[in-house]
């Protein structure tokens, strides 16, 4: 399986560089984001926190809004201590399912804390949500996170006012813990890097329909059409972002008016770690290249606090990591804002 990180990895070397995203006049009130594992919960995090212009999230192995947060962590005074908490939540809780019955996976309970974050400011109000449509995803061999996590997600939403119509609930395919495609990757059942399995299943495309409604045929993105550039520009240092991500921009997009949608990668399967597994093997360019769509591909590094290189659902970049102003919030939305200019 080496193999096939190895020759995704290498077809990276043709894009193009630039020192700041491109101002595209992109359309960023209707914004969509997706993500697998941490990027699911960051998917989560990053729509409900900006409901009010992120109206659809692809959540893929990944649990509901704010699972993580320990009911103590912010009681403790000393950092490292409350993380610690909430480490043991998201492991234990929020991936395996052994808290349950300790209310960890509770809608009523996780709703009332976002209602506590909606109140404060800290994120848009909930009852954006209502327009809201969530697309949710859980293998049958995916061992990393439970289904019942996952089933936990669509109990948030529903309860948060998500109609039930608007949620995409798939379960019981053969997938590992992975991103499924129609044709690239590993195995489907199998759960390694780089987390891309060829399930026969094109799951880019079934989150992209589900979220905007009716889709062009699927093209193929160019080469040409994918550029690096420095994150550094939009993130703080506590942001641990990467030097460098990633955006796909198809030639109908260069005169404005496009959407945009995030792709937030999971654990270990940064373009540092995967090459271009993600960018280019998931299939969400190559939807976007004949359907006016901006795909944008932010990046994290792995530190001593996150050495798996997750993108931060748990709070390592610190406890106000649920909200619009926590570091690696403000850098997403300052890269689309950007994208927008």
């Amino acid at each position: 399986m080496a193999a096939v990180a190895s020759a995704l990895a290498a077809t990276g070397c043709t894009a193009t560089t630039a020192d700041s995203l491109p101002a595209l006049k992109a359309d960023v009130s209707k914004q969509t984001v997706s993500g697998l594992s941490s990027g699911g919960y960051m998917a989560g995090q990053f729509q409900i926190a900006n409901s009010s212009r992120v109206f659809g999230a692809g959540i893929v192995a990944a649990g509901p809004f704010g699972c993580a947060m320990s009911a103590g962590a912010k009681a403790i005074p000393f950092f490292p201590a409350a993380l610690a908490l909430n480490t043991a939540q998201a492991q234990n809780g929020c991936m395996a399912d052994y808290l349950s019955s300790l209310g960890v996976l509770d809608a009523k309970r996780l709703l009332a804390q976002a209602r506590k974050l909606a109140d404060a400011g800290s994120i848009d109000p909930l009852s954006n949500l209502k327009a809201s449509k969530i697309y949710l995803y859980s293998g049958a061999n995916d061992s990393t996170v439970a289904l019942a996590v996952v089933k936990a997600a669509r109990d948030f939403y529903l309860a948060a006012g998500v109609p039930e119509a608007n949620i995409d609930f798939v379960s019981g395919g053969p997938g590992g813990h992975a991103f499924s495609t129609a044709m690239a990757g590993n195995a489907c059942e199998t759960t390694e890097p780089p987390f891309v399995n060829n399930c026969k299943y094109d799951q880019a495309e079934a989150i992209l329909r589900f979220l905007y409604g009716s889709l062009e045929p699927k093209g193929t993105a160019a080469e040409a059409d994918f550029t690096v550039f420095d994150q550094r520009r939009y993130a703080s240092s506590d942001a641990t972002m990467a030097d460098d991500g990633v955006v796909y921009v198809p030639p109908a997009c260069r005169e404005g008016g496009c959407r945009v949608h995030v792709v937030f990668h999971g654990c270990r399967q940064t373009r540092a770690l995967v090459g271009d597994a993600v960018t280019k093997g998931s299939g969400f360019a190559d939807w976007a290249a004949t359907n006016r769509l901006i795909v944008l591909f932010p990046q994290v590094e792995a530190s001593s606090a996150n050495p798996r290189a997750c993108w931060d659902w748990w709070g390592y970049t610190g406890l106000d990591f649920l909200t619009k102003n926590a570091p690696q919030m403000k850098a997403v939305s300052a890269m689309v804002d950007a994208l927008g200019k």
